[in-house]
């Protein structure tokens, strides 16, 4: 085999059950999240709310006829779902040098708490988990973790101040909503600017937005019908919808540091989207006043990236997307996760990329760049 050793971009954790217990100051603990059992699994509770964890999050151990997305307990779950020291052999196992970790029970980018009606509490909490993720799972395996953060997109004062916070702290990403407008504020096309002073401090911290498919809380249906296959399969739109959203509303023009990630939406429809971009900004940019200076994929080859589990035509048309602009993800220990076999898979996709600088890029040096991480060594501990 080459040397495939690999920078994951898109894996999850599973919060540990007493984290917002042990983060928080001690007069919110009581109305922090707390991790309650019932009758038909493990469940969150906040605001009197109960969540159910949710069986799909962790496939480790499981065969595929035992997938579902009900409520399970911690008690059944391997502790490399939750504990970054346990999930460290794991990673050896598949090549994996460096993994980027979305939360899970918050939502992809904290939806949880922006729905909070306690706003001060809420932003505590969003605080407790920034501070877990950079202090006590990035801190357990330096090298191996890179820290990505949530916002307090309720606030976008309170945002800015803790990009600026995090950043200081040591934190390398910024996990972001693929659609905003879905849930409940303005869209990144809003006339105000609404979220213009979130770029400009995530653009001056160097901090990428990772927008994960369903980060928005919705995921497309073409009937309430639908068996989970449809949904599976079709929610990759998500990230076509999201990158057409990011290339055509001049953010991109205005912020020309900003990088954004598209976490978990595959890459072999990238070409075409760059192409339908452009002959629309040609054939009907200048009579529906588009912003734009520069079609819409030049802005996709300065800014953005596309990142990809187990996509084979996508891998074999890296060189249109550019090598530049593609990274690789292994969603662990999500159901989709190409564990424990991702180097192989990623091998066998790339094979016929005879560029070995090109490979690398791809493999580890990319997600090196745009996150600003240096990675140790496989078995370093």
């Amino acid at each position: 085999m080459r040397d495939f050793t690999i920078i994951s971009v898109d894996d999850h954790l599973l919060e540990p059950p007493d984290l917002w217990q042990r983060w928080v100051p001690a007069k919110y603990r009581q109305d922090a999240p707390q991790l309650v059992s019932l009758e038909d699994g493990d469940h969150w509770r906040f605001e009197g709310k109960l969540e159910p964890t949710v069986g799909v999050a962790s496939s480790l151990g499981k065969d595929k006829t035992e997938y579902n997305v009900g409520p399970l307990r911690y008690s059944e779950m391997l502790p490399q779902c939750f504990d970054p020291v346990a999930r460290l052999a794991d990673m050896d196992r598949d090549g994996i040098l460096a993994s980027v970790c979305f939360p899970q029970y918050p939502g992809f980018a904290g939806r949880v708490f922006t729905t909070a009606t306690d706003k001060d509490l809420a932003r505590v909490c969003v605080e407790a988990y920034n501070n877990f993720i950079i202090e006590e799972w990035t801190g357990a395996a330096p090298g191996r973790y890179i820290p990505m953060v949530i916002l307090p997109l309720w606030d976008i004062d309170e945002c800015v101040t803790e990009i600026e916070r995090a950043a200081a702290k040591g934190a390398r990403a910024i996990a972001f909503s693929e659609n905003p407008s879905k849930l409940g504020f303005p869209s990144i096309h809003s006339s105000d600017g609404h979220w213009d002073r979130v770029f400009a401090a995530a653009e001056q911290a160097e901090l990428p937005l990772c927008m994960h498919i369903g980060s928005s809380s919705t995921v497309p249906l073409t009937a309430d019908d639908a068996p989970y296959t449809v949904n599976f399969t079709v929610i990759l739109t998500n990230a076509q919808f999201a990158l057409a959203d990011w290339l055509f509303s001049g953010v991109l023009m205005r912020f020309p540091r900003l990088k954004i990630v598209l976490s978990e939406g595959g890459i072999g429809w990238i070409p075409w989207l760059l192409e339908r971009c452009d002959w629309v900004w040609e054939t009907h940019g200048a009579w529906t006043k588009s912003p734009l200076q520069e079609p819409p994929s030049e802005y996709f080859r300065r800014n953005a990236y596309g990142c990809f589990i187990d996509d084979k035509f996508g891998a074999s048309v890296v060189e249109r997307i550019g090598v530049d602009n593609v990274m690789v993800e292994s969603d662990y220990p999500h159901t989709d996760t190409s564990f424990p076999n991702t180097r192989v898979k990623i091998e066998k996709a790339l094979a016929e990329l005879d560029d070995e600088q090109a490979v690398t890029k791809i493999l580890r040096g990319n997600a090196e760049r745009v996150f600003r991480f240096a990675p140790s060594g496989l078995g370093q501990r």
